[in-house]
C-alpha cells in the first residue's frame, strides 16, 4: 500500500488555496477538502435564518441551531469536485456571492461554530490522503500534517482574482468592494480570539502574487513527492 499523508493548505482569502488543492488532490487521488465551504454554508444558513445580516450577528441563537445544520460533500462527475450540500440541498452557487463572503469571518469567528466543524474534518482526515485548505488547518486542525503550506499575495492581486471570478459568475460587484472584503476578512481572520489565522511554524510559505498556478502546481507536488518518499 502507498503511504498517504495529510496536506494542510492555509492562506489568506482568494489565494487560489482551493484551485491548488483540486489540482494537487486529482493528482494523488486524494480527497480534497474546503474547509471554507462549510464555514460558508453556516453562514448562509445564518442569513437565510435571519440570524445574520450586515448589522446582526444573532450568535446564540445560530449556536441553538448547529444541531439542524447538516453540511455534506458531494462529488459532481462533470465539474470533477465536490459541492457543498445544506441540509441535502446544493448551496454550492449561492455560498459563493459577495453577500456572504462579506459575512463568513464574523461567522467563522464563533467558537461553537469552529468546535463543530474542526470535529467534523478531523474525522474526514483521520485515514490521511487528504488535502484540506482552509485558515487553521496546519495549525489546529491537522496540527500533525506531514506537509503545511501557507498561502499568501497581496491585496490588490488577490481582489483583482476575485473580482474577475465575480464578474465571469454573473455577479454585479465593483472593484473597490471587493478590494475592502478582502482586506476586512484578513483583518477579522487574523484577530479573531479563537483560532486566528496565523502561518504555523513547520509551514511552508507561497507567495503567489506573481506566480501563476501550473508553476505552483509543479512546486507543490514536487514537496509532496519527496513527502511519499
Amino acid at each position: 500500500m502507498k503511504k498517504k499523508i495529510t496536506i494542510a493548505i492555509d492562506g489568506f482569502s482568494s489565494t487560489g488555496k482551493s484551485t491548488i488543492a483540486k489540482l494537487v488532490a486529482k493528482k494523488y487521488n486524494y480527497i480534497y477538502v474546503d474547509t471554507g465551504a462549510m464555514y460558508r454554508a453556516v453562514t448562509y444558513f445564518g442569513m437565510k435564518s435571519k440570524l445574520v445580516s450586515k448589522d446582526v450577528l444573532k450568535s446564540e441563537s445560530l449556536i441553538l441551531k448547529l444541531k439542524d445544520i447538516k453540511l455534506t460533500f458531494k462529488f459532481n462527475k462533470i465539474l470533477g469536485f465536490a459541492e457543498m450540500f445544506l441540509n441535502n440541498v446544493n448551496v454550492e452557487k449561492e455560498i459563493r456571492t459577495l453577500q456572504v463572503s462579506q459575512m463568513v469571518s464574523k461567522v467563522a469567528a464563533i467558537s461553537d461554530v469552529r468546535r463543530k466543524l474542526v470535529a467534523e474534518q478531523q474525522l474526514m482526515g483521520v485515514n490521511g490522503g487528504i488535502v484540506m485548505d482552509g485558515r487553521d488547518i496546519g495549525t489546529v486542525v491537522f496540527p500533525d500534517a506531514e506537509l503545511k503550506l501557507f498561502m499568501t499575495a497581496s491585496s490588490d492581486k488577490r481582489a483583482t482574482r476575485r473580482y474577475k471570478e465575480l464578474i465571469d459568475k454573473g455577479n454585479t460587484v465593483n472593484f473597490d468592494e471587493v478590494l475592502f472584503n478582502v482586506q476586512e476578512r484578513d483583518r477579522l481572520d487574523s484577530t479573531r480570539e479563537d483560532s486566528p489565522l496565523m502561518k504555523a511554524h513547520d509551514a511552508i510559505e507561497f507567495d503567489n502574487s506573481d506566480m501563476g498556478i501550473e508553476e505552483q502546481f509543479e512546486r507543490i507536488c514536487t514537496l509532496v513527492d519527496r513527502k511519499l518518499l
